[in-house]
């Protein structure tokens, strides 16, 4: 099967919540494990304009936050319903992620 790894950042508080929303959509199944993921902490920055509605901070000012950047495995079969699940778990208004095919020994 075509798998796929997703990578997204999201504020610290809401790290749990989106890797649950993930795993019960089928994102991070491996093999007999599911719900797998990996983090990392580190430090998001954004300038909201004037049309955004941020979360987190202040139209027209720099913001700082503290966020966990989540990578995941995700099958073909269950990519639209795992990443709409992320969405509606992400507190965001635009949520930065991104999509990689995932090339494995066995797929070559």
């Amino acid at each position: 099967m075509r798998m796929y790894k997703i990578t997204l950042t999201v504020p610290i508080s809401h790290a749990d919540a989106v890797r649950r929303a993930v795993g019960d959509a089928g994102g991070g199944k491996d093999g007999n494990y599911t719900h797998c993921s990996f983090s990392v902490a580190g430090k998001g920055r954004f300038l909201p304009n004037k049309n955004a509605r941020p979360f987190i901070g202040s139209v027209s000012v720099l913001e700082e936050v503290d966020e966990e950047k989540i990578e995941f495995v995700c099958g073909h079969d269950v990519v639209k319903e795992v990443v709409a699940a992320m969405l509606k778990a992400h507190p965001y208004e635009q949520v930065a992620y991104d999509i990689s095919p995932l090339f494995r020994l066995e797929d070559l």
